[in-house]
């Protein structure tokens, strides 16, 4: 069976598209499926995250880049030996995302605790519907407690869209372990590997 495509989407910058990303792979692979990461942001921040890894000694991932044109050729490729292709793309949405969403099996869209993430999101939710595909709306860098957290929160709750229970904290964690090519999961039990675990079996639920 071929593998799924997650494609991590938003048209504002900062959201926390290859720190999902690359949390998701970690966590994927510990779970023991065949991973692969591809990245279509000219930035490359999730492909520097991957040779760290590799630098590391970690080599637990298939990595590839490509052009927005080039993704369904490379997808393809990557679904015939991979479990799971998680796909990093640049931040906008336009005509270039449309090609990653085509060959999405599932969309997830990072939002950070800021109104002008919520108008990001509307853009992608638009693409999204319009190639008919399921998208997962994740709160990333969640301040629990505040009121732009629960302003957010009622924001995305009025969309026509899913809305992940597994909020992700505004924690270091997440920034710390991104830089050194490994996942939270991978700095022993703490709050943060567990967000990434539920996510995980969030992300699986909607796949299936």
């Amino acid at each position: 069976m071929k593998g799924k495509v997650i494609t991590v989407a938003q048209q504002k910058g900062g959201a926390g598209k290859t720190t999902i990303a690359a949390n998701l792979a970690v966590a994927y692979a510990r779970a023991g499926f065949s991973v692969a990461l591809l990245d279509t942001d000219p930035q490359g921040s999730l492909g520097r995250w991957f040779m760290a890894r590799r630098a590391a000694g970690i080599e637990d991932m298939e990595f590839s880049t490509a052009s927005a044109w080039g993704v369904g050729y490379e997808c393809e490729k990557l679904k015939k030996n991979c479990d799971i292709v998680l796909l990093d793309t640049p931040p906008k949405a336009d005509a270039d995302l449309r090609p990653a969403l085509k060959v999405s099996d599932l969309v997830i869209v990072p939002v950070a605790s800021s109104q002008v993430d919520v108008w990001a999101v509307e853009s992608v939710l638009e693409l999204t519907a319009r190639e008919r595909k399921s998208a997962l709306v994740v709160l990333n860098r969640y301040k629990a407690g505040t009121r732009v957290a629960a302003d957010v929160r009622a924001a995305i709750s009025e969309m026509d869209v899913e809305l992940a229970k597994t909020t992700l904290g505004n924690r270091v964690v997440y920034a710390e372990t991104l830089g050194l090519g490994r996942g939270v999961q991978e700095q022993g039990r703490c709050t943060a590997s567990d967000e990434i675990e539920a996510l995980l079996a969030e992300v699986q639920t909607a796949l299936a």
